[in-house]
């Protein structure tokens, strides 16, 4: 499978998770059942699943309804440490969850950019902004691999289980310290390889879309930051999330090789 037929893989998926009557019913990137890592359930068991990806039940019933889709792996804000006034780009924004979140934080003298590439998504997260009234967030159409977003922008940029879909995660770190202010940060929940993927389960398509396949290793994750820009490079994984790993494609054994992780480093502050 070459890139553009991945990303077209990863944004069927993800535009039939938004809108499901858009999706291929036969094809891997149909909505999944509850069971999937990216695949709709009930609003309860969404609710159960940010809540063991660390988000408090305040910051649950903070945003509308629609906005929390069950599809990240952790919980960026937690590590994020937003503050007044700030500005903050969200890879792969999805419905709006952790922008919303986001923009509580930041306030309105503060600023959240999501981008996301699927036009269903963004239409989500619009009809979901304006629900909940929330002026300082804005969502933009674009590969995070090549952000619309200006030189020296934001803050933090943030992402919940989405650099794991993308082909050329290298490209994804050098836009994030673009698009950084001088000592900004980037906080980062993805799933990271503990073990090798065997054969079966780095080729399988519904992995590859599930937030699975595509992992990198930790010290492929340090080398891309590292040779991006970024210093304090801390990843630190979570062995507590195979437990929940393992309901994204039961009786695949897929936790005994993927854990979610807490990615975090800072772009150098500017030389006098």
């Amino acid at each position: 499978m070459d890139e553009a037929e991945q990303k077209e893989l990863v944004r069927a998926r993800y535009g039939g998770i938004a809108a499901p009557a858009s999706a291929d019913a036969s094809g891997c990137c149909a909505p999944a059942a509850e069971s999937a890592c990216c695949g709709p359930a009930e609003a309860p068991g969404l609710d159960q699943k940010a809540l063991r990806m660390g988000y408090s039940a305040a910051e649950i019933s903070a945003v509308p309804d629609g906005a929390n889709l069950g599809l990240g792996c952790g919980n960026p804000q937690a590590i994020a440490a937003l503050r007044p006034g700030e500005v903050v780009v969200d890879l792969g924004s999805g419905a709006g969850f952790d922008c919303f979140l986001a923009a509580t934080q930041v306030g309105p003298a503060g600023r959240v950019i999501g981008v996301d590439m699927t036009h269903e998504m963004l239409k989500k997260a619009r009809d979901n902004a304006a629900k909940l009234g929330a002026n300082n967030v804005e969502f933009r159409l674009g590969e995070i691999e090549h952000l619309p977003v200006a030189d020296n922008t934001a803050d933090f940029v943030i992402s919940n289980c989405v650099i794991n879909l993308v082909p050329d995660k290298a490209q994804v770190y050098r836009e994030a310290f673009r698009v950084l202010k001088p000592g900004g940060r980037i906080a980062v929940s993805d799933v990271v390889n503990i073990a090798k993927l065997p054969a079966e389960l780095a080729s399988d398509p519904a992995l590859l879309c599930g937030c699975i396949a595509g992992a990198a290793s930790v010290a492929q994750v340090e080398a891309w930051l590292a040779d991006s820009g970024f210093v304090d490079i801390r990843i630190g994984v979570k062995p507590e999330s195979r437990e929940l790993i393992a309901g994204w494609a039961p009786g695949r054994g897929i936790e005994n090789h993927v854990a979610s992780a807490a990615i975090e480093a800072r772009k150098p502050d500017s030389k006098a």
